[in-house]
C-alpha cells in the first residue's frame, strides 16, 4: 500500500477489479448495502492518501497526477489535506492525511444512506519516501505509547473536531468515517476513541493492518503450544484482575472508559502472520476464552494493562490505545 510505483499508484491498474465498471458503462459498480464494497471504498480512499504524498513528491500534477482517480471513480472530491511540517524543513509539507466529500454527478440519485459525506482518512508508513524517517520516527511514538502527543495527532484531532463543529452548526444529516492503514489506522483509531469517550459519537472507523503493541508477538515469536498459550494469558489476566483490586482508583477509571466507549465498533482488518497487528486477533480470542473461563475476572482484566498500571503508580495515568470493548474484526491469511 505503501508503494509509490507507477503501476501500484494508477487505480486502473491496481484498484478493485470487481467494482470496475463492464459493458460500456463508465460508472464503478458501487453496492452501499455491501460490506465489502464499502471496506473496498475505505481502502481505495486511504491508497489514494498515499498516492496524494507520492504525486507531491514526485512533481505529478494535473492530468500527470494518479491519486484523484482513487476517490472520484466512487463520486468523491478532496476537500483538505493534513500536512505535517513538524520538522526541520518548516516549508516542506508532508501529507498524511486529508478530508474527502461526497460529490453526488450531477442527475445522480441521492446519496445512500449507508455511504459516508465525509471521510477523513490517513495514510500510513512510506518506507520508500526520500523522508521516511519522519514516519518511522512516528512508528517509534506508537511503540513508546506517545502518538497522542504528536504534532500528526494533534492535527488529526483539530481537523475532526472542527468538520463535526461544522456539520453541527449546519445541521446537517451526514456521516463521516475514519480510516486508515498502519500509522494512519493509529491516528484513525487514537481520534475515534477520543471522539467516542468526549462526543459520544462512535463514527464508523476502518482501520487497515493497525499496529498493536504489546507482548503478544513476543509470546508468539516462542510458538507456544495452544494450551500454554492459553495458560500463560489466563495467569496473566488473573494477574491483572488482582492488581486492579489493588489499584481500585485506576481499575474504576478504566471500566468507566469501557462502558463510554462499548457503543463504538470500529472494523479491524488484519492478517493472521502480520507481526505488526497480529495481537489484535489474539486480544479479543483470548478475551471470549477469559469470560468463558473466569468470568468474574474477565471484565476487570481486559479493560487493563501493565504498562497502564505503572504509569498509574508513577502519576501519569495513559490507556492502551488496543485496549477496545468491541469491535468488528475481519482476519485474513496472508497469500505466499
Amino acid at each position: 500500500m505503501a508503494s509509490s510505483t507507477d503501476h501500484t499508484d494508477r487505480f486502473d491498474e491496481s484498484g478493485p477489479t470487481h467494482m470496475m465498471p463492464t459493458g460500456g458503462s463508465s460508472a464503478m459498480k458501487i453496492d452501499w448495502e455491501s460490506e465489502e464494497h464499502r471496506r473496498c471504498v475505505a481502502a481505495c480512499i486511504v491508497k489514494g492518501t498515499y498516492v496524494l504524498e507520492s504525486d507531491r513528491t514526485m512533481c505529478r500534477v494535473q492530468a500527470k497526477a494518479l491519486a484523484p482517480a482513487w476517490w472520484e471513480s466512487f463520486h468523491f472530491r478532496l476537500m483538505d489535506v493534513l500536512t505535517d511540517d513538524s520538522f526541520k524543513h518548516k516549508g516542506d509539507k508532508f501529507i498524511f492525511g486529508a478530508i474527502y466529500e461526497y460529490a453526488a454527478p450531477a442527475g445522480a440519485p441521492p446519496r445512500h444512506p449507508s455511504a459516508p459525506q465525509y471521510v477523513v482518512a490517513f495514510r500510513g508508513t512510506m518506507m520508500r519516501h526520500p523522508k521516511a524517517i519522519q514516519d518511522v520516527f512516528l512508528d517509534g511514538k506508537i511503540a513508546l505509547n506517545c502518538l497522542k502527543g504528536s504534532h500528526r495527532s494533534q492535527r488529526a484531532h483539530a481537523l475532526v473536531d472542527t468538520l463535526l463543529a461544522t456539520i453541527a452548526k449546519q445541521k446537517e444529516s451526514c456521516v463521516v468515517w475514519l480510516a486508515g492503514h498502519s500509522l494512519g489506522a493509529s491516528l484513525a483509531l487514537d481520534v475515534g476513541r477520543t471522539t467516542m469517550e468526549e462526543q459520544g459519537l462512535g463514527l464508523p472507523t476502518f482501520l487497515f493492518n493497525p499496529p498493536h503493541v504489546a507482548s503478544t508477538q513476543a509470546i508468539n515469536l516462542l510458538q507456544p503450544s495452544e494450551v500454554a498459550k492459553n495458560d500463560l494469558y489466563a495467569v496473566s489476566n488473573l494477574l491483572k484482575a488482582g492488581l486492579g483490586l489493588v489499584l481500585s482508583p485506576h481499575r474504576k477509571r478504566m471500566e468507566k472508559l469501557f462502558q463510554r466507549l462499548s457503543p463504538w465498533a470500529p472494523k479491524l482488518y488484519v492478517h493472521e502472520k502480520d507481526f505488526i497487528c497480529q495481537g489484535f486477533i489474539d486480544y479479543f480470542q483470548q478475551r471470549e476464552r477469559l469470560e468463558e473461563r473466569l468470568r468474574g475476572a474477565a471484565k476487570s482484566a481486559m479493560t487493563l494493562s501493565y504498562r497502564d498500571m505503572f504509569h498509574h503508580l508513577v502519576g501519569h495515568d495513559k490507556e492502551r490505545p488496543h485496549l477496545l470493548p468491541s469491535a468488528t474484526l475481519a482476519v485474513e491469511e496472508l497469500q505466499h
